[in-house]
Order: C-alpha cells, then sequence, then structure tokens
C-alpha cells in the first residue's frame, strides 16, 4: 500500500474528480459515509458527540459526519470554526445541508470560543485541520486543541489528527496537535502514523477505502510503502519434490560469547524452523554442551581455549552467513569481525554486537559488502547514524545510509522499517508490543539468513522475514498474552505463521 505525500493526496483525490468522474461534494459525501459506518461499529446512538469542524475540506467532511449521524438518531453538538469566512463552495453547500437536521446543535463559533466541561461518556469528532496543514496551529486554534486535549472523554479524528502534518513534523509545536484516541483515515495510511514521536497522537488508526484512484504516473511514485498480504502473497516458494538438505541452503552462524548461548540457540532454532537444509554454527567450545542439548540439528564449528569469537574462517561453502548475536564487543571480537567480513563472499546479515562493533569503528562501514543486510533496533541504529531529534529524521538518515552504502538495514520495533539501496522504505504491519523481549532480535536474524541461503533475494529476505517473524509474534501474544511472551515462544509459532502464509497464496 502506498504512503503518499500531503500534495499526493491532494492530487490524487484531483485524479479521482475528473476521472471517475465524481464531483468533489459527492466524493465528500463518501469519505464521510466510510468514516460513519466505521464510527457506528464502535458507539452506539446513545453516546453524545461533540463535533469540531475546521473551516476547510476537512471541517466539510464533519459537517457531512454530523448530518449522517443525526440521521441514525445520535445527538450532537458541533462547533464550526469559519472565522475568516473564506469557505469553499462545497463546504457552504455541507453547512446550509446541517442547518436542516435535527438532533444537531450548531454552534458557530466566529470570534471567542466559550468551551464546556465534558465528561468520560462524550466522545469528540476531530475535524478541525486535514492532511493540506503546512504550517503549526497558532492563536484561538491552538487554544481549541488544547481545550480537546483537556478533556476526559475519546476522541476520534477524521482522517488525521488536526494540527499534524503527514510528514515531516521537526518544526511542529507538538503541544498544538489533537491527540487522538483513534484515527479513522482516508485511503492511505500517512507517513506520521509509522513514528514513535507523531504516533500517540494518532491513537489507533484504520484505513478507509474510499475509492480514491491514482493513476500511474511518476507524480505518484513515492519511496515509502506499507507491506500487505498482497505483497506477501507469492514470495513464499514452493519446495520442489525432489528438495534435499543439500539443495535447501547451507547457513553459517556466528554467535554466542561465553555465557551468551542463548543468542545463538535463539538464532539457530529460528533459522532452522524457517526451513534452511544446514546450519553451521562458529561459537565457543563453552557453548557447545548447551547447544547440542538444545537444537542437535546444527553442526557446530568450535573455538577453543577461548570465551569469544577471535578467529576467522573460510566462508566460501556457506550460501549465507550471519553474524553479531551475543559475540561481545571485546576489541579482538571486533578485530575478527571486520576481517571475516572482508572474506565474506556470500549473503550477510550484521546483528546485535557487530553493529555495536560498527558503530565504534565507522570507517569499517565503508568495508560492508554490497546489499549486506542490517539488523539494528533503535540504540544499535544511533551507533550508525547518531541521534536524531525525532523519527522521521531517524528514518531520512537511515536511507541515506542505504543509498550511499548500498546496503539494507531493518530498523525493528513498531512498523519495523526496512530501508533499501534504492532509497525505499518498507513499513511492515505485523508484529505487537509483547515482541519486546530479550531474544526476539536473535529469531529474526535466524529467520532472514534462513531465507538468504535459500536464495531468497536480500529484499525478499528482509520483507519476508520481517512479516513472518511479526506474524508468529502475533499468534504467540494471542496464544499466551503479550505480557507472558519470550522469544522461543515466536519461534514455537513459526509453523503456525508459515501455514498462515500459503494460505494467503492460495486464496
Amino acid at each position: 500500500m502506498k504512503i503518499l505525500a500531503a500534495q499526493q493526496i491532494k492530487e490524487a483525490d484531483l485524479y479521482t474528480i475528473n476521472n471517475e468522474p465524481i464531483s468533489s461534494i459527492d466524493l465528500m459525501e463518501r469519505a464521510s459515509k466510510a468514516f460513519v459506518e466505521r464510527f457506528a461499529k464502535s458507539w452506539g446512538p446513545q453516546t453524545h458527540i461533540n463535533i469540531f469542524s475546521g473551516p476547510g475540506n476537512n471541517g466539510g467532511d464533519a459537517m457531512v459526519v454530523a448530518r449522517l449521524l443525526s440521521l441514525r438518531d445520535y445527538k450532537i453538538d458541533i462547533y464550526i470554526f469559519n472565522t475568516s469566512n473564506n469557505a469553499s463552495d462545497d463546504w457552504i453547500r455541507n453547512y446550509q445541508k446541517l442547518k436542516e437536521c435535527v438532533n444537531v446543535n450548531i454552534i458557530e463559533i466566529t470570534t471567542a470560543f466559550s468551551p464546556k466541561q465534558l465528561t468520560s461518556d462524550d466522545v469528540i469528532i476531530d475535524g478541525l485541520f486535514g492532511t493540506g496543514l503546512n504550517r503549526p496551529l497558532t492563536g484561538g486554534f491552538a487554544s481549541v486543541v488544547k481545550y480537546i486535549n483537556s478533556q476526559p472523554c475519546t476522541v476520534v479524528s477524521i482522517d488525521i489528527p488536526s494540527g499534524l502534518m503527514c510528514e515531516d513534523n521537526t518544526y511542529n509545536v507538538m503541544n498544538h496537535i489533537v491527540k487522538a484516541h483513534y484515527t479513522f483515515s482516508f485511503q492511505f495510511p500517512k507517513l506520521a502514523f509509522f513514528f514513535a514521536d507523531t504516533s500517540p497522537y494518532v491513537g489507533e488508526w484504520a484505513i478507509l477505502d474510499i475509492g480514491i484512484r491514482i493513476p500511474e504516473s511518476e507524480n505518484f511514485n513515492t519511496d515509502y510503502i506499507l507491506t500487505s498480504e498482497d505483497d506477501i502473497n507469492g514470495t513464499l516458494k514452493k519446495r520442489n519434490k525432489f528438495a534435499h538438505k543439500g539443495t535447501m541452503g547451507h547457513a553459517s552462524l556466528v554467535a554466542g560469547k561465553k555465557g551468551m548461548a542463548g543468542a545463538a540457540i535463539l538464532s539457530s532454532k529460528a533459522c532452522m524452523r524457517t526451513g534452511v537444509g544446514k546450519l553451521t554454527l562458529h561459537t565457543q567450545e563453552c557453548n557447545a554442551l548447551a547447544i547440542t542439548t538444545s537444537i542437535p540439528e546444527v553442526v557446530l564449528d568450535i573455538e577453543h581455549k577461548t570465551d569469544f569469537f577471535c578467529r576467522t574462517f573460510d566462508a566460501t561453502p556457506f550460501d549465507a552467513m550471519a553474524i553479531g548475536p551475543g559475540i561481545g564487543t571485546d576489541e579482538s571480537t571486533a578485530q575478527a569481525f571486520i576481517e571475516q567480513i572482508r572474506l565474506s563472499k556470500s549473503h550477510t546479515i550484521i546483528d546485535a554486537d557487530a553493529i555495536n562493533i560498527l558503530g565504534s569503528h565507522r570507517g569499517w562501514i565503508q568495508q560492508l559488502p554490497h546489499e549486506c543486510i542490517l539488523t539494528p533496533h533503535k540504540k544499535e541504529l544511533f551507533g550508525l547514524i547518531s541521534s536524531t531529534r525525532n523519527g522521521y529524521e531517524e528514518l531520512e538518515k537511515t536511507r541515506e545510509l542505504s543509498i550511499k552504502q548500498n546496503i539494507y538495514i531493518v530498523i525493528k520495533g513498531a512498523y519495523s522499517a526496512i530501508t533499501t539501496p534504492e532509497g525505499k522504505c518498507y513499513f511492515n504491519p505485523t508484529g505487537n508490543p509483547g515482541m519486546a523481549t530479550a531474544g526476539s532480535g536473535d529469531v529474526l536474524t535466524g529467520i532472514i539468513l534462513s531465507l538468504l541461503a535459500q536464495e531468497y533475494t536480500s529484499f525478499e529476505a528482509c520483507r519476508l522475514g520481517v512479516y513472518i517473524h511479526g506474524l508468529a509474534g502475533d499468534i504467540a501474544a494471542e496464544k499466551y498474552g503479550e505480557e507472558c511472551m519470550i522469544a522461543s515462544d515466536i519461534i514455537s509459532c513459526l509453523p503456525k505463521a508459515f501455514k498462515i502464509i500459503r494460505n494467503i497464496k492460495n486464496q
């Protein structure tokens, strides 16, 4: 699913109006009907509704929503803000229609706003400003936003919370943004929905299909995409009837110093569960008993008489290599890591401590093989790009690094983002907060490693791997609850995740 910029959304609306064809006021009606249908699923006519309608198209949507809700016997107070008297024809026509409705108490605000205290039983529908906003709210509208945010009731925003800009909020005034509990957005998610610093203003969000059409044109190209089931459909390969372990890939994993055998075990189990033919684990002698007891299917390449990775090996026999889970950041390990990277001829994943090593030796980033994959969490990422002011800047710096070094970077977290050497960014929809547990990243490394060894491209391995990882996490959350999940639960749910993806493909 494309994530369009604010200007592209405006152009898509115009394209739909001109080519469906449909009038702008009828498109507003269609969007508002979709909103009301979704709203009515959660709040019944006994709910008292307070609607805030602004001077633009978002305000026009709010007035249509008020009219349609009144026809369903909701009781509504609507505050209409048009202090500039510069409304569009559609806005004016919807205002005239609204005045004919019963169950609607219209409060028109032309000068001062005298608010009342609401209760927790009320619901506010925010329709002050939409995607066209390009500067922070000030003055009276900022005061209205502060009032909305101070009330104890549920807030539902139409399309986007008022005051929030679609993409970059670096210079926005954050306490002048409506803090919605729910946002029902039209046709396209907005980039700001995916950042930790702006997501709290959006709350839970859903996309409403209102039939917006976009042409196959360069004007509608975007670097930001939300992965969907349709995107995953067809990515998972079917196994050849005559497949054997020699044809399903041989992976190499460097993981686990003394005391960190768990990282090696989790990555190895996930790799094997994802279907690799054979896995060789390079680890320390002190880990051997724990590993062979936990996962006897793994071939061990033991480093003797040392507690940490410090010996390179010939990577030629392997189809893919991952390095980093639990290896530590000792200087001897750091030197062995960069030497191993120089020797690597196979697809490579760099994770965990190996990323921290890069963060301490930034010059080494230049030596990474093309199309290798880095899988940092936020703290590890900042070692590569330095700290940033917000999620938007973080993403842009990560995209720049992917382009400059011709590498893939998976930013782990909510809506895990994959940045590519072409500068694209793919957000992942699966996963949940229960996956914020030690070892979850090690599991992801094992999954991606397995896919790489099975001759998926770096892009396919990242996108499919992150999706499967999150889906297995969602299955585990359903089974155990988010608070009770541990990383090995994700591995145990991989088989069901694969079955679900197979069923998507066969639907």
